[in-house]
């Protein structure tokens, strides 16, 4: 799924040691993707490559992200997560497709 808009929020790292005993670290970011309702984004970045490439990114910053979306159970209820892992930067004056946009005005 790709998610673009501007880059509102850039939350702190966190981090943290599995069950295993393997650290972690993530860190999310809060996009606004121009829709009338519901359209503030909280996307995370797990792992250094991920966090890396995100931290390239500002607020404020018009930006194309891929993110996987799915949902774990836990007792009986469900928890949905929106990780990226693709993070890049777009122009400013680069359009982006609304619900607005009529796809019979097309030019032929």
């Amino acid at each position: 799924m790709e998610v673009k808009g501007k880059l509102v929020k850039m939350l702190k790292l966190e981090t943290g040691v599995s069950k295993s005993g393997k650290e972690w670290k993530k860190q999310t970011v809060v996009v606004d993707n121009g829709e009338e309702f519901n359209n503030l984004i909280a996307i995370s970045a797990f792992g250094e490559d991920k966090i890396k490439d995100l931290n390239k990114l500002q607020e404020g910053m018009t930006v194309s992200i891929l993110c996987n979306v799915y949902s774990r159970e836990y007792k009986g209820k469900y928890y949905h997560n929106i990780d990226g892992y693709w993070f890049t930067q777009k122009a400013e004056n680069e359009d982006f497709v609304t619900s607005d946009s009529n796809e019979n005005d097309l030019p032929f």
